[in-house]
């Protein structure tokens, strides 16, 4: 799942959705805006959806907190805080709740195999 996706093409999250779906990864993109990125329907509201094993932030930390219950209803294995999207709070309450939170790149994640 990706919480800031975009359809701005200079955006990192633009450039995320694309990489993951071209690597095999089915993708839930969540946007303040609707439209597409790499044909999947950018959704504005919170949908109820199961076996998400990843969130990748891109949104940035005063945006957040209005996520938190949303993201531990999802039960992630990991959330990934992307460049600017640094939260030590939100970090230690998924760890609290046994979800791996990282800071890293999601890019760079996929393009050394570590994703």
């Amino acid at each position: 799942m990706i919480i800031g996706a975009s359809t701005h093409s200079n955006r990192y999250s633009y450039l995320a959705a694309n990489r993951l779906v071209a690597n095999g990864h089915p993708i839930v993109a969540i946007g303040h805006t609707a439209g597409k990125v790499a044909g999947v329907d950018i959704l504005t509201e919170r949908p109820t959806v199961q076996d998400i094993h990843t969130v990748t932030l891109y949104i940035n930390a005063l945006r957040q907190p209005e996520y938190y219950d949303y993201i531990l209803s999802l039960h992630p294995e990991r959330v990934i805080f992307n460049p600017g999207a640094e939260n030590e709070t939100l970090a230690e309450l998924l760890e609290s709740k046994g979800i791996k939170a990282m800071e890293a790149c999601t890019l760079v994640m996929l393009s050394t195999g570590q994703y």
